[in-house]
């Protein structure tokens, strides 16, 4: 199992028996080691391990992903002495770094030969190695950063002109600087990340998996569908300790897409089930892949509180699957397997340890740990929750669990360090702000035209890129853009219900102030829309932090994080370029574009839950109006899969259909209470009269 979105190798417990095979092993279990210690008991410098984490992890990128392979997959000859000296000059250059960097600010940051040596060799390795993990996006990408910064983009015209830097300053803030290569998304991957994939092997190894599918067996087999609910609830439980949707696809797709197949599903559709149920295993709490580290870093908020917000989403989303398995078992008359379904005591009983490092990490978050230090004890109790079990986990288990959790980084770490250098080249030259200035112009102030745009944005990146990394651009060039357009919702809310406090009001006062007798009074929201959009840009920023709270702005940014890095998931399960689709068809022996087809239409709450996020207080509310939403949410995603299935307990005529789409509508519409009540009229009426037609199929 590799963590990297773009892969779909599969688990290798122990050494290979070839030379290189012993050599990943041992040096990864070494790798691992050396940065548990980075991560709990080491002071070192974080430029210095980000660049040995980058050496390291590069130096096995090479060995796991040969320069050229033959058509049996195997390391084509003569390229083992290349790669191998490739992955030696990594760690050179790591080590110029360390040793050469007190010289290096003595001589007044200067550049001599060996500084353009060194720093020009580091940014082309890692550009090797992201060719070799990810293709050819992301080396073009870093390719045309690097060079419109130094060179062609003063010949640019318009907005996006930058006079340039020379050569030096570039290589110095790449290599040297704080904010490069080595910067603070490679400290991400050196500490969040790791942590939680190494913690992720460890469970794995400890066989955790088999117990996920049991009691995914357990808790959802003797329902309508049942074998495609598994699926879905144990793609949610695998997804949410292993943060990879490929991976997730494979490690679970084995034993859920045949017991699909095998109840009367068809194959298309239980490879779509599974796709679709694996790309929401990134969006499930506490892993999320590596997005949720990285957007604490973004925002500044809390690892936690992130994890927090994001599980009603995320639950909601996989409610939307489960009713697409739902709908199709009530179409083939698919019951559920009361007779061979595992009982949940027995389950609990035989694999119930595997329960503990998860409270432990949990509960370490909430009283205040560090989520490296979380992730360290973590660890430490899956081997003693094993020691519960017949199958403990002794010296050679820890050992292996350590060499796979290194295995399954090498291509997240390299990756993540050489977008660095991109997301670098985007703060210097401010091409951030203008795109997203670019995108508040195409939007013209419309908040749905500007989620279109980013879902476009989204789908196109994610064509080359794995998810984390197209969240990681995206949110550079469009979270202000977003986060001003979302805030500025807020504000008008605000101003339509009254809440303006007085300093505010001097900025109404030079744009408005024939009408500056009604603020502080409720008024109609398009009034006050129209009252907001005649304040300068300017003048937006002081006045939303006048009128809203701390809070609100808060929940504002980390809205705009949310929505694009749940929209960053489609290109999973969206064609012409689907990877979770493509494993998963390959698994069920279909045409991969057409399950690509089938996942997309399954995961369609990736597009409906971030519409939630943004037109209602989904992440910003209390308990209660989060159960609110949640719950109008469930009932509408229903409506909407019923009229567009044609079916719900049984065939919806097209009068159906149209009552369930207009039901649909008014449940996920936002700030209606009265629209909501009027669609759970209209699908209570479409539900009873299809209920009455249904076909004989118990619940269990």
């Amino acid at each position: 199992m590799n963590t990297d979105d773009d892969s779909t190798t599969t688990v290798q417990w122990q050494a290979e028996p070839s030379l290189v095979g012993r050599i990943v092993f041992w040096f990864g279990v070494l790798l691992s080691l050396t940065h548990l210690y980075f991560n709990t008991f080491a002071t070192l410098p974080e430029l210095w391990t980000s660049s040995i984490h980058f050496a390291g992890f590069g130096f096995l990128c090479v060995l796991l992903f040969p320069l050229r392979k033959t058509t049996q997959g195997r390391r084509a000859p003569g390229t083992l002495a290349i790669d191998l000296t490739i992955g030696c000059l990594a760690m050179i250059c790591a080590a110029y770094l360390i040793l050469a960097e007190d010289a290096f600010y003595q001589r007044g940051s200067s550049f001599i030969f060996s500084d353009w040596l060194f720093s020009l060799l580091c940014i082309a390795i890692a550009i090797e190695f992201t060719r070799r993990t990810t293709g050819w996006l992301i080396p073009v990408l870093i390719v045309l950063s690097l060079t419109y910064v130094i060179g062609w983009g003063r010949w640019v015209g318009g907005v996006f002109n930058f006079p340039g830097l020379t050569a030096e300053t570039v290589l110095f803030r790449e290599y040297f600087g704080t904010d490069g290569m080595f910067g603070p998304i490679a400290r991400i991957s050196s500490t969040y990340v790791f942590m939680f994939i190494l913690f992720g092997a460890f469970l794995v190894r400890s066989g955790a998996g088999e117990f996920i599918i049991q009691l995914a067996l357990c808790a959802a087999g003797r329902w309508v569908g049942g074998p495609g609910l598994v699926a879905v609830f144990g793609s949610a439980l695998m997804g949410s300790i292993s943060g990879s949707a490929v991976a997730n696809t494979v490690s679970t797709g084995i034993i859920t897409i045949p017991l699909m197949k095998r109840a009367g599903f068809p194959a298309r559709f239980a490879a779509g089930v599974e796709a679709a149920a694996s790309t929401g295993g990134q969006l499930m709490p506490p892993v999320m892949g590596a997005g949720a580290f990285i957007m604490s870093t973004y925002t500044q908020i809390p690892y936690v509180d992130i994890i927090g917000v994001a599980t009603l989403p995320a639950l909601l989303y996989f409610i939307s699957v489960a009713i697409w398995v739902r709908i199709e078992a009530m179409k083939l008359g698919i019951r559920g397997d009361t007779e061979n379904a595992p009982r949940f005591l027995d389950v609990i009983k035989s694999g119930g340890h595997h329960l503990i490092p998860i409270i432990v990490l949990v509960t370490l978050l909430i009283v205040g740990f560090t989520p490296t230090y979380a992730a360290g004890f973590s660890i430490l109790s899956v081997v003693v929750a094993s020691w519960l079990s017949p199958q403990r986990m002794g010296p050679r288990a820890i050992v292996e669990a350590l060499a796979l959790g290194a295995r399954n980084m090498a291509s997240v770490a390299v990756l993540l360090v050489a977008v660095g250098i991109i997301v670098n080249v985007i703060s210097t030259t401010g091409i951030g702000n203008t795109f997203s200035l670019m995108i508040t112009q195409w939007a013209s102030g419309n908040l749905l035209i500007m989620l279109i745009l980013i879902a476009l944005a989204s789908l196109v990146l994610g064509m080359g890129l794995p998810v984390t990394a197209a969240y990681i651009v995206l949110a550079t060039l469009s979270a202000p853009a977003l986060y001003d357009l979302i805030s500025q919702a807020q504000l008008v809310d605000a101003i339509a219900a009254g809440a303006v406090p007085e300093q505010a009001k001097a900025i109404f006062m030079l744009v408005a102030p024939d009408q500056l007798s009604q603020l502080g009074s409720p008024m109609p929201l398009d009034q006050a829309a129209a009252l907001v959009g005649q304040v300068p840009a300017d003048f937006m920023n002081t006045l939303s932090e006048q009128v809203l709270s701390p809070a609100v702005l808060s929940a504002a940014l980390l809205s705009a994080h949310m929505i694009i890095f749940w929209l960053s998931q489609d290109s999973n399960v969206t064609p012409p370029v689907c990877l979770c689709a493509f494993a998963a068809a390959a698994l069920a022996g279909t045409p991969p574009m057409s399950t690509g087809l089938m996942a997309w239409k399954i995961a369609k709450g990736l597009y409906i839950v971030p519409l939630l996020i943004a037109f209602t207080p989904f992440l910003s509310g209390d308990v209660g109006e989060d159960l609110v939403i949640f719950g109008f949410g469930v009932a509408g995603i229903y409506a909407l899969n019923g009229a567009i299935d044609g079916h719900m307990e049984a065939p919806l005529a097209w009068l159906g259909r149209s009552v369930s789409l207009g039901a649909a509508t008014a449940l996920l519409w936002p700030h209606s209470t009265a629209l909501h009540l009027v669609g759970l009229g209209l699908l209570a009426g479409v539900f009873a009269l299809n209920w009455r037609t249904r076909p004989a199929v118990s619940l269990a």
